[in-house]
């Protein structure tokens, strides 16, 4: 399935799964970009076209466009670590694409959706300005995002989806929880904003609150969108005011109080 605007394919990887669909704005560069990380509990056959509207939707906003595929449990490779290993792998070859010089490097939000909003917030602690790459993260949005593995495994949140991208509970593999849950990251020094559907029946709202209390606690700076009568879905439909929202935020967020 290919998007409905212009796009290149670059591949980061030999696995099939190891690509990336880029979009550039038609205005002047250099661009603000968003990396964004689809959800779909880390498992196949979900994948990036799920964020094909909304990668639209940031495009005709002026906003490059980095919407990623990684290795999910399900296929060779993925779960445990290579679907971590495929978003940094994914986000660092955005430096030495062809592109790169039309992009701020500097300045690139994250966002996903579900499971990858857990892996938008993740890449945030991994390539944050304190990381000191070739590309930063400066904002992270999670939408209907999975952000505490450890408190979803107690929870129940994805019916053992949890375990099965991790390979474990957490008094099995800790030190996996620990690296790979943003929560156990906390400070992760990039901004963050969390939107949730209040009727999110799949991943729980409590979540997102849950750990924007615990994130501005430990010093960040985060806040937290609870959108009435929105489903875990509706976050992602452009015209949707949660979307609108977050993408709205994405375009201001360093220019303009969080």
């Amino acid at each position: 399935m290919s998007p409905s605007f212009p796009t290149t394919v670059h591949r980061y990887g030999p696995h099939p799964s190891q690509f990336g669909h880029l979009s550039l704005p038609a205005s002047e560069p250099p661009h603000r970009a968003v990396i964004l990380l689809h959800g779909g509990f880390w498992h196949r056959p979900w994948g990036l076209d799920l964020m094909f509207d909304v990668a639209g939707d940031l495009l005709r906003r002026g906003l490059a466009v980095w919407n990623l595929e990684y290795r999910r449990v399900g296929e060779p490779g993925g779960g445990w670590p290579g679907t971590f290993d495929d978003v940094l792998a994914g986000f660092d070859a955005l430096a030495g694409l062809p592109e790169a010089a039309a992009l701020d490097l500097f300045s690139i939000g994250a966002a996903g959706h579900s499971a990858g909003g857990h892996l938008a917030l993740w890449l945030a602690a991994e390539r944050g300005p304190r990381a000191g790459g070739a590309a930063v993260v400066t904002a992270a949005v999670g939408l209907a995002a999975v952000p505490d593995l450890r408190y979803a495994w107690e929870s129940g949140t994805g019916d053992g989806a949890v375990e099965a991208l991790l390979g474990g509970p957490p008094h099995v593999v800790a030190e996996r929880y620990r690296f790979a849950s943003p929560a156990e990251r906390l400070p992760i020094g990039v901004r963050q904003l969390l939107v949730h559907g209040e009727r999110d029946r799949v991943v729980p709202p409590g979540l997102s609150r849950r750990y924007v209390a615990e994130a501005r606690a430990s010093g960040d700076q985060a806040a937290v969108q609870i959108v009435p009568k929105t489903g875990h879905m509706d976050v992602i439909k452009p015209a949707g005011s949660s979307w609108q929202f977050a993408a709205g935020w994405l375009q201001t967020v360093n220019t303009g109080p969080i």
